[in-house]
């Protein structure tokens, strides 16, 4: 991974286009997810995972998932750096061993390029904690999370045995209209997030985050259903 600082826009894809559905408004679906994977690969996951993905949010409105995380998994080396990560926003699980109710909601903003992701759970002893992100489609993979104060990751999306997955690509920081890709060495890891089908209405979240030298620093896994 090059640590080059490169204008934020140079070797970006464009954002996936929406294409008309025959008989029906471009606003009644959001295609992007399937534009990123592909028809075949995009075909290969569950009705119910395509619904939730397609589903085209109009300003002012939210889609709110509602569930409960049953693992939380810290090593020492993924507490300490969920603790410096409080610097910019928390994005990370706090408490190893957490577990209770959890909440997703999901808006849409142009403003941002794409979706505003809210997750919030519970924690022994404390407040809850809200982790907020963006999935913006954009940028050399054509999707990025983007968590705040400048710091991000670009995203290749796959379809793995039914599942939808999610893998970091590489990490960086803006600074205005400047992008450094940080190196693989002051990366965190690599970060997978897997969304997985369980049947009548409910889904699986796992979240991974592996350092080539420290092992798994991060394993969360939460169930949540459609509402």
């Amino acid at each position: 991974m090059s640590g080059a600082v490169l204008p934020r826009n140079e070797g970006a894809v464009p954002a996936p286009q929406l294409p008309p559905e025959p008989g029906r408004a471009p606003a009644l679906a959001d295609l992007r997810f399937c534009a990123l994977l592909g028809e075949s690969a995009w075909g290969e996951l569950p009705e119910a995972v395509r619904n939730r993905f397609s589903k085209r949010l109009s300003p002012g409105e939210m889609a709110i998932y509602r569930g409960t995380v049953t693992t939380t998994e810290l090593s020492r080396a993924g507490r300490v750096l969920s603790f410096l990560a409080r610097a910019i926003g928390a994005p990370l699980p706090l408490s190893d061993g957490a577990t209770g109710p959890a909440l997703v909601a999901v808006t849409e903003d142009a403003s941002l390029g794409g979706q505003s992701w809210t997750r919030i759970y519970t924690r022994p002893g404390g407040a809850p904690q809200a982790i907020h992100s963006t999935k913006r489609f954009r940028g050399s993979t054509g999707l990025e999370e983007y968590v705040g104060y400048g710091v991000g990751m670009a995203l290749k999306v796959s379809v793995e045995e039914g599942a939808m997955v999610f893998r970091s690509a590489r990490y960086f920081l803006e600074i205005g209209r400047w992008r450094w890709h940080i190196p693989r060495a002051f990366a965190p890891g690599a970060m997978q997030i897997t969304h997985r089908d369980e049947a009548n209405g409910r889904f699986s979240f796992r979240l991974t985050l592996d350092h080539p030298v420290l092992g798994r620093m991060l394993h969360q896994l939460a169930y949540f259903s459609d509402t």
